[in-house]
């Protein structure tokens, strides 16, 4: 890592930077996914640095730091690969379609379906992470909703706050805390800190929107969804692949990647036992033949290649544009004039907001390329506002534009802004839980 920022590759690199930057921004206007743009202007700026450096006689220095980069990039890149496929062979299984139909099947009016869609999403999201939470109960919630407006936009909004605050307090709730966890800023259990905070987070602007929520019911649901064959399997093989990923990187000291790949393989074998004789049984009471079941059998490669590669391939781009960044020496400037001028609670409750106008992952990303000396308090904290930050606009999170997608209509922009209040209220309450509950 050298002082580049006063050259003219520290100056191009931060341009193109903050050109792929705003294409990501407007990604919705101009219809370029996000992907596209980092991924050029990262590996750009990697040629600008070595283009600088052959000419100045320090080759070979950045080859080292892309190596190491990649590393730090492949962990995660494979950690969410098989978070992504077992939550598409769970949803292939029907099992978050049962979830919809027994809510339905409640017969639970607006302002119970309210609490149901939000606390399912708050317990969902440290397991299925804010993402994939916010996007299925927010569709449940738009099917329950019999299109009233007054209903949708507290729910979806609430949905949100629910995901973010839900993923906050989880190693593997977002992207964000994921990155901390396997950089070894915050061991496993300490994670535990954060519940009481996110959960504050999560109820106070929850109570706003609860009373903006009208007092009717909905139609009552009368579809039937069946399990799918391995549906309970799945689930169970999703858990413990969780708690292999845990036991790797805490007792055997070694990447939590490995043991997600270890449930990757497992679940391969579970299809390949769907796809010889696991989906027999059921055809044979339908009174299907074989030659006919032959087009429905189970494959797990088709779950891979639904994984939502263009957030796989952004995240790819931002931390080789970020780590390019670092190694030009921008992070540590960045550092240095924050965190030493505001101190480290300041700048991180900053860092929070800006979170929700900035992508968090970046942001997060860049803190811990800085890598301020700091507390084990204060390192929660970050991941805190980084979690929970981007749920103060529509756009500052990734469950909030997934969330978006569902529902044009009524959820927009102006919508949730119009709760911002309600909400930046939650944030600050979580940081005040946040200073009662972790060691200083």
């Amino acid at each position: 890592m050298r002082d580049l920022t006063t050259t003219w590759v520290g100056y191009a690199s931060i341009i193109c930077f903050c050109m792929a930057y705003s294409l990501v921004i407007f990604e919705e206007k101009i219809h370029m996914r996000k992907s596209k743009p980092v991924i050029l202007i990262g590996c750009f700026m990697w040629a600008l640095i070595g283009l600088y450096e052959s000419q100045h006689g320090g080759g070979g220095h950045a080859h080292h730091f892309v190596k190491e980069l990649i590393g730090e990039i492949g962990e995660l890149f494979f950690f969410l690969l098989v978070a992504m496929t077992y939550i598409n062979t769970l949803d292939e299984r029907n099992v978050f379609k049962a979830l919809r139909v027994w809510l339905l099947k409640k017969g639970f009016g607006f302002k119970k379906l309210f609490w149901a869609t939000g606390g399912i999403t708050f317990v969902l999201s440290p397991i299925a992470d804010n993402l994939t939470s916010a996007l299925l109960m927010s569709t449940v919630a738009l099917a329950v909703s019999n299109g009233n407006g007054r209903f949708i936009v507290p729910a979806f909004v609430n949905i949100v706050v629910a995901a973010n605050a839900g993923g906050a307090w989880s190693p593997f709730g977002d992207i964000t805390t994921l990155m901390v966890w396997t950089s070894g800023k915050v061991p496993t259990m300490d994670f535990s800190y954060l519940l009481l905070p996110s959960v504050v987070n999560w109820i106070i602007p929850a109570v706003f929107l609860y009373m903006a929520v009208p007092d009717e019911h909905p139609k009552a649901e009368k579809e039937e969804i069946e399990l799918k064959p391995g549906a309970r399997v799945i689930i169970g093989l999703g858990i413990f692949t969780v708690a292999t990923a845990v036991s790797f990187h805490q007792f055997l000291h070694l990447p939590p990647f490995l043991g997600m790949m270890f449930g990757l393989g497992l679940l391969m074998i579970m299809g390949w036992y769907l796809k010889r004789w696991g989906e027999q049984k059921p055809f044979k009471k339908l009174g299907i033949s074989e030659k006919h079941r032959s087009g429905t059998r189970f494959n797990i490669f088709t779950k891979v290649e639904g994984v939502e590669f263009d957030t796989l391939l952004f995240f790819f781009g931002v931390l080789t544009a970020v780590g390019a960044l670092q190694y030009i020496g921008y992070l540590a400037l960045a550092s240095e004039n924050m965190y030493g001028t505001l101190g480290p609670t300041t700048s991180n409750i900053i860092i929070g907001v800006l979170s929700a106008i900035v992508d968090n992952i970046p942001v997060m990303y860049a803190v811990l390329k800085m890598s301020p000396e700091m507390g084990l308090d204060q390192w929660l904290l970050i991941t805190l506002t980084c979690g929970v930050g981007g749920s103060l606009l529509s756009v500052g999170s990734a469950a909030g534009v997934a969330v978006m997608g569902v529902d044009r209509k009524y959820y927009t922009f102006m919508s949730h802004l119009k709760w911002a209040p309600a909400i930046a209220l939650g944030y600050i309450a979580s940081i005040g839980c946040w200073y009662l509950v972790t060691p200083h």
